[in-house]
């Protein structure tokens, strides 16, 4: 796996999460988890709050994430309290999803891919969404200032109009725009999306 900016940069703050017990869903992952049920994807779980919130409630969870610390703090909780977590490091830019999802999870992910793997990351994970299954979708926009975390190699801040397209046929049940101070005077610019599948939808759309 290539070990880039991006990477580097949330290994790093994942660290500082596990050693500080950092285990409080953020606000996008509190909104996520009560339309979460089924069999889940968690894909780019971080140090795994949200994937152990699910699994806890019952949800059998397959998180990746591309943080070795993350994977590993991951594998430790789901050991401890006997969760059903399956946990694994991944390129998630290669990575191809195998199975179908109840509900797929993608928080703060897409955006440190280039746009072309980006959007076509997004459209496979959406067609890995079984019928009447839900989407969860995160992702900075355009309007973001902030640049720290981002590597050389490339980046996406979405354009809210054109990724709002890619759900044309779904149930969208929550579309929600937020912006956070960053560093130096800068910003980032979320967009929210929660989406249902309607059973007639055909998964290549």
């Amino acid at each position: 796996m290539s070990q880039n900016a991006s990477i580097r940069f949330f290994d790093e703050h994942f660290q500082h999460q596990i050693a500080g017990q950092a285990h409080t869903l953020n606000p996008f992952e509190v909104a996520a988890l009560p339309h979460i049920r089924g069999k889940v994807l968690d894909y780019g779980c971080g140090i795994g709050n949200l994937t152990v919130a699910a699994a806890r409630r019952g949800c059998p969870v397959f998180a990746l994430d591309g943080s070795h610390a993350a994977i590993e703090h991951l594998r430790d909780l789901a050991t401890l309290e006997g969760l059903p977590i399956v946990a694994e490091e991944a390129d998630l830019q290669e990575h191809e999803v195998a199975d179908d999802f109840d509900s797929v999870v993608c928080i703060g992910l897409l955006m440190f891919f280039d746009c072309l793997t980006a959007y076509r990351k997004l459209q496979e994970l959406l067609s890995h969404v079984r019928p009447g299954g839900v989407v969860i979708l995160n992702v900075l926009t355009e309007g973001t200032t902030y640049m720290d975390m981002f590597s050389p190699e490339g980046h996406c801040l979405f354009q809210p109009e054109e990724l709002r397209q890619r759900f044309t046929g779904w149930h969208i049940l929550s579309l929600q725009h937020q912006e956070f101070p960053a560093p130096s005077d800068t910003r980032k610019v979320f967009l929210t999306i929660i989406a249902n599948k309607p059973a007639a939808l055909c998964a290549d759309v």
